[in-house]
């Protein structure tokens, strides 16, 4: 029960953010010994549920944009399915992406008076870069089992192609296409699909509603980017320690 409840709080402070709680999850079923067979399928699954959500409010408050969107999932898509499907040792990749995210997360937290308005969605780049951001971020996001928005996020903020708002709903979009990619790959690769225990859904559904209701009409993107700024901390800092472990007693994901 005290898995269930802190797998519901993950749910709720990841989706106020626009992301779905891979990173999380992955984290607390490692600490309470779910098996290690299982960690990363059962994230998946819970990020589509998540994802799905938080796609969906996002996209009800109007912040879904589809010049943003289209590129980058039609890159992530064939990524996220190599990288479902590889079972590679992941310590020294998981080392670098963590370090990325803590670095980000200085960046996306800093908001200048005055200067979060100008931050606007009329800068775009080239849809042939979007493409290629997809694959690289796509292909990370099945290798690892994350949704990959806490890749995708201080990405696009710090090009500066979108609000913050914008960019929460664009991550919530990719999380859930990459998620299912990613799943969809560990099935083709020969593993039976997860048995997720109905209270887990349960917990992730009411999570996910609240906290994307939350981010999606009321937070103040100020807010939000430093909300952002706390949950792109959380999953570097799981990704440091996982590799760590991982490096000193052995793969978790053997």
């Amino acid at each position: 029960m005290v898995l269930t409840f802190i797998i519901g709080i993950i749910a709720f402070a990841y989706a106020t953010v626009g992301h779905a709680g891979a990173t999380g999850y992955i984290a607390v079923m490692t600490l309470f010994g779910i098996s290690a067979d299982m960690i990363r399928p059962v994230a998946l699954s819970l990020n589509i549920v998540v994802g799905l959500i938080t796609a969906i409010q996002f996209t009800r408050a109007g912040f879904v944009r589809l010049e943003l969107i289209v590129p980058l999932v039609c890159g992530s898509i064939p990524a996220a399915l190599v990288g479902g499907w590889l079972l590679p040792p992941l310590p020294l990749i998981e080392a670098l992406v963590g370090c990325v995210l803590v670095l980000s997360a200085v960046g996306v937290g800093r908001v200048e008076e005055g200067k979060e308005s100008a931050t606007t969605s009329t800068r775009m780049s080239s849809k042939s870069a979007l493409f290629f951001l997809g694959v690289m971020l796509g292909f990370l996001s099945g290798l690892t089992g994350v949704g990959g928005g806490v890749f995708l996020t201080p990405t696009l903020l710090a090009m500066r192609l979108a609000d913050v708002k914008r960019v929460a709903a664009t991550s919530a979009v990719f999380i859930l296409v990459n998620s299912v990619a990613g799943l969809t790959g560990w099935m083709a690769a020969g593993n039976m699909f997860p048995e997720v225990m109905p209270r887990y859904i349960v917990v992730v559904i009411a999570g996910g509603l609240m906290g994307s209701y939350l981010g999606a009409f009321y937070l103040p993107p100020r807010i939000l980017r430093r909300c952002m700024a706390g949950v792109l901390v959380l999953a570097g800092v799981k990704l440091l320690l996982h590799a760590t472990v991982e490096s000193g007693l052995g793969s978790v994901f053997a």
